[in-house]
């Protein structure tokens, strides 16, 4: 079988996916979590938090969950259902951090743990620190 029949037949057995309903929940469910994370900061406003400290505290509590389901097991099935809803937003780096520190726990603090904690999180934090340093540089050119 040459390359082109494999991939004709790889081509026929890979399920279709609807992109369509895909990007109905994943906007669907980023919107929820928007909501939450709306009401969580009208909450902490409501027991007289700073807005700046109500922001502080709800990404603190999407974060505690996130992570605390990633443990429970049961969100990343969340995750594989509401796909860019809840990867995209803070939750999703979260729950990838955590999930490589369950995944290397076993081969024990340093060589597990530490030298895996941010492997898929680290690509996020590098690329997002030069895309900040080339916006701020373009907006120190332009206005100066």
């Amino acid at each position: 079988m040459d390359k082109n029949e494999y991939k004709k037949l790889v081509k026929k057995h890979t399920p279709k996916e609807n992109k369509m309903k895909n990007a109905l929940i994943s906007f669907v469910s980023g919107g929820l979590l928007g909501i939450i994370g709306l009401g969580l900061c009208d909450l902490f406003k409501l027991f007289g938090f700073s807005n700046s400290h109500a922001i502080i505290l709800m990404l603190f509590v999407l974060i505690f969950f996130s992570c605390l389901f990633t443990c429970l097991g049961f969100f990343d099935n969340w995750m594989s259902y509401c796909k860019c809803g809840l990867i995209v937003p803070i939750t999703g780096f979260a729950h990838s951090v955590c999930s490589a520190i369950l995944d290397y726990k076993k081969d024990g603090m340093i060589t597990g743990i530490g030298s895996n904690t941010f492997k898929l999180a680290g690509s996020v934090i590098l690329y997002g620190i030069i895309s900040s340093f080339i916006f701020v540089l373009i907006r120190v050119i332009i206005y100066g």
